[in-house]
């Protein structure tokens, strides 16, 4: 087993699978798969244990991870690359409607690979395709951002967004401070906690350490 299975093994069982996943599937439910088409091609970008691309709806599914366990925790018919963010050459050209990203940004090693990875992004994306980013935002998590041992890009959703901008990427939402930045703590989790939160923006102005961005790929 590597350092990085070892990782993830050990983080999934602080955090809890089982407790990832019906939150999942509650906020894929009740807000993500709103972004997205139903009958478009979907890429889980640094998947993780697949708690995203099992839940969301779409047509079809594609994940990929640089750890090779996350195959075992995709549903059937999932395909899976194993592969950096920032190398997606196995994906074709203009392939995927739609690329989800959650809290992979801030573990690149530098600005330089973060921009490869919008550029891979790019070139797998078809035109008007999506790309939707969830992370850490250091403006507002900068206590909490440095105790996950494996954190080294610190970002916001301003910087983010210019990077996205300067790959050609228009962006069409931001908001700054959304989910919790960590399932890994005792508050409640209950489904119905859950859909309220979401439907009730001023909460996310208090609890929100994770900023969402969403953009396009523009046509011309």
């Amino acid at each position: 087993m590597t350092d990085l299975q070892r990782l993830y093994a050990l983080r999934f069982e602080e955090t809890g699978l089982k407790k990832r996943q019906r939150v999942w599937q509650v906020l894929c439910r009740e807000f993500f798969d709103a972004l997205i088409e139903p009958r478009s091609t979907v890429l889980d970008l640094a998947c993780g244990y697949g708690e995203f691309i099992n839940a969301v709806a779409c047509g079809r599914k594609l994940a990929a991870d640089i750890n090779p366990d996350a195959a075992a925790h995709l549903a059937a018919g999932i395909a899976f690359y194993q592969t950096k963010a920032s190398d997606l050459g196995e994906i074709a050209e203009e392939s995927v409607d739609a690329v989800f990203a959650s809290n992979i940004l801030e573990h690149l090693a530098s600005k330089e690979e973060c921009s490869k990875a919008f550029a891979a992004v790019w070139r797998i994306l078809a035109r008007n395709g999506t790309f939707i980013l969830l992370g850490p935002n250091i403006k507002y998590a900068y206590r909490e951002y440095w105790d996950v041992y494996d954190h080294v890009l610190p970002l916001s959703d301003v910087s983010v967004s210019e990077g996205l901008r300067q790959q050609g990427f228009t962006i069409e939402r931001v908001i700054p401070r959304f989910l919790p930045f960590t399932m890994n703590n005792s508050l409640p989790s209950f489904n119905i906690l859950i859909r309220i939160y979401l439907r009730f923006p001023p909460a996310w102005r208090l609890f929100g350490k994770q900023f969402l961005v969403v953009a396009r790929k523009s046509k011309v």
